[in-house]
């Protein structure tokens, strides 16, 4: 039972985020009674964790630089609404020293660590220091304070390749860069320190050896002000893509209970070093060796809740955002390490709007359609900040939602996850749902053989199968063709004169009409179909592999469609132009156009943008001539930088844009000249 050393009372709390995690905050806090005050930008001003609080208030522009992350605007905004203290969530300000101390000196309480602990891991190359001091295993590497580009070069050669070039003040994966050749050497350590002087403010970078197929372990502590502290165990998040995490699941699998105790009483002994207070992590490079033993080494530690931590309360039963508070109010912890065990098993999987078939790019638009799987309390969770209608935009993380299940052991619990993202559905913009699907499949990952290289590893396992593809294909030109006679019919009941339908004859409806429809996969991959109607509902199609014979019927969404003898059934969802298909093999994306309207041709030598952002570097001019693969310019979107590049050698002809501009995904970006040598 905790009990109070300084008792600091807190009765309005200023939630400094947005999302899913200002509304799980939220969901603590009014638990214990505290009235909670939300920030929103332009973008959120309709956002679901706007109206969960019991009050809100407008701090700027959509751009974080321009509304979360200035610490004078939300500091007015705690002052004038009497905010008795301040939890920060993760991202934005959360690990910002001076805003913690901001808060502390306008006389409010801080749900956080001290400032002190906070400048000592906020710089990973401080960190790295301490740690080295205190004897914890570190990764071979630079963690110094010479930051000369030549220099950190020079480091890289005598290091050897792979290295890994990272931000000292970054995390979730920005600012990082896989060094493997000498070309790469200029371009990643620039690209680096620009994404930490723009997503962090510090451009200073460490240089490590890159280990190849290490697991990604992290202890959960907590510390009070009395120096109490305990572990909550580990949480392996070693399924990665970008160095941004995927699938997090707590306890590790093929892990010992004598590795957990040792690496817990280094996490513990890394805490105290620094007088921590609070949650924490620490994370680990884990390599596994001979049977359940390895090595770690210390990589870093956050100092705030982590994304991940609801895979740590599903296995602890406790809630570490209360837990939060109440230290924050000076109470003692609430149990001892002896009084914590572990129950069951947990797995957390984050949805993105992301296509994974086109590298992962983040994508954005409206959630047309949202089907949530069934909750059940205390085995199926969803932490979200979304709800269906609401907009994904290029301003923030392109996280949609957590899914988090737990079950009696990892089979169960993987069983339970299985389940509920069969049920989860999602139309309107492009996400990793059936990624994950084909993921949780994989059977390395069913026996717990995970490293941080699994994605790539996996690569053909992971990606939409051709069968899946084709079944779907000839679901998304049913229900095409459904629509568009039954769109016909109608129009001619009405006497439509307007509708493109209106003058189609029976013989156009029933007997061998052929039309050509175009096609494309949501990764670009294009495709032409002819299509003789046989009837209302049956046509022929001719795909590549032959030509088939479809008869299917619609209802309510509900599609069935019958070829080569057998039924099946599918989901399907339209909207502008968009098909999402849904079955027991997965889901497509699939855009079309109708072959009676007129299509916008590709501009010959045009380079399109794949994604909405802000265009941050310019590498050409016009006239300037360019190898194939040289950077033309890099934008970026949802924090993350993505360069284009030259797809074969030229002459820049026009550039659209210029730095600082917003660019819409398929604007064209600039024309290149195809040089071709006679």
């Amino acid at each position: 039972m905790s009990t109070s050393i300084n008792t600091k009372i807190i009765t309005r709390l200023l939630i400094a985020n947005r999302g899913e995690i200002a509304i799980r905050i939220m969901q603590s806090a009014q638990k214990l009674g505290i009235h909670c005050i939300a920030l929103y930008s332009e973008a959120d001003r309709n956002a679901l964790h706007v109206k969960k609080a019991d009050e809100a208030w407008f701090i700027g522009p959509s751009p974080a630089k321009e509304s979360y992350l200035v610490v004078e605007k939300i500091l007015e905004v705690a002052k004038n609404s009497n905010a008795d203290a301040v939890h920060p969530g993760y991202g934005f300000l959360s690990e910002n020293a001076e805003f913690a101390q901001a808060i502390m000196d306008a006389g409010m309480a801080w749900v956080g660590p001290p400032v002190g602990a906070i400048q000592a891991m906020g710089s990973k190359i401080e960190s790295k220091k301490l740690m080295e001091a205190a004897n914890v295993p570190l990764v071979p590497g630079y963690h110094g304070d010479n930051q000369d580009e030549a220099f950190l070069s020079e480091e890289v050669r005598k290091i050897g390749f792979p290295v890994l070039v990272k931000a000292s003040a970054g995390g979730g994966g920005k600012g990082m860069r896989v060094i493997e050749s000498e070309d790469e050497i200029a371009a990643a350590i620039a690209a680096s320190k620009r994404e930490g002087l723009n997503s962090f403010g510090d451009d200073k970078l460490l240089v490590e050896k890159y280990i190849t197929r290490p697991r990604h372990v992290e202890i959960q502590v907590f510390m009070d002000e009395s120096g109490n502290g305990v572990y909550l165990f580990e949480r392996d998040c070693s399924i990665q893509r970008r160095h941004q995490k995927v699938i997090e699941e707590a306890p590790a699998p093929q892990f010992s209970q004598s590795e957990r105790e040792k690496m817990g009483e280094v996490a513990l002994l890394s805490a105290k070093a620094i007088n921590y207070v609070g949650a924490g992590t620490v994370e680990f490079l884990y390599v596994q060796g001979e049977g359940a033993s390895g090595e770690f080494y210390f990589m870093e530690m956050n100092t705030r809740l982590q994304v991940e931590h609801p895979v740590t309360e599903m296995i602890t039963g406790q809630d570490l955002v209360a837990w939060q508070i109440k230290v924050a109010q000076g109470e003692t912890l609430p149990l001892t390490q002896d009084q914590l065990s572990i129950n069951g098993h947990s797995m957390e999987v984050r949805i993105y709007a992301e296509d994974p078939d086109n590298q992962f790019l983040p994508t954005t638009g409206t959630l047309d359609y949202v089907q949530l799987p069934e909750l059940i309390d205390g085995k199926v969770r969803l932490d979200t900040g979304v709800v269906q209608g609401d907009e994904v935009s290029p301003f923030y993380d392109p996280m949609i939602a957590k899914l988090i299940v737990w079950g009696e052991d990892r089979r169960q619990c993987l069983s339970t996850l299985k389940n509920a993202l069969q049920q989860y559905q999602i139309a309107g913009v492009t996400t990793n749902l059936s990624f994950l699907r084909r993921l949780v499949n994989v059977a390395a990952f069913k026996e717990g053989m995970v490293s941080t290289a699994f994605i790539e590893e996996f690569e053909s396992q992971l990606t939409t199968d051709n069968q899946v593809k084709q079944h779907h294909l000839i679901a998304a030109v049913c229900q095409h063709m459904l629509v568009r006679t039954s769109a016909g019919i109608n129009s001619n009941a009405q006497g439509d004169a307007n509708s493109p339908w209106h003058n189609m004859s029976a013989l156009r409806l029933n007997a061998c009409a052929r039309e050509t429809l175009r096609l494309a996969y949501s990764n670009g991959d294009a495709l032409e179909i002819q299509v003789d109607s046989l009837s209302e509902n049956e046509w022929c199609l001719h795909l590549e592999s032959g030509a088939i014979n479809v008869l299917a019927r619609l209802e309510d969404q509900q599609l069935q469609y019958e070829f080569n003898g057998q039924w099946h059934n599918a989901r399907v969802i339209n909207h502008d132009q968009r098909i999402w298909v849904y079955d027991n093999l997965g889901e497509s994306e699939i855009h079309y156009q109708q072959n009676n309207y007129s299509q916008d041709e590709e501009v010959g030598g045009s380079l399109k943008a794949p994604m909405n952002g802000t265009l941050i570097q310019l590498d050409v001019a016009v006239g300037q001539s360019v190898k194939a693969d040289d950077s033309l310019m890099i934008m970026e979107a949802m924090k993350m930088e993505h360069a284009i590049k030259a797809p074969h050698d030229g002459v820049v002809k026009s550039i659209t844009f210029a730095v600082g501009d917003l660019v819409g995904g398929g604007d064209i970006l600039i024309e290149l000249e195809e040089v071709i040598e006679s």
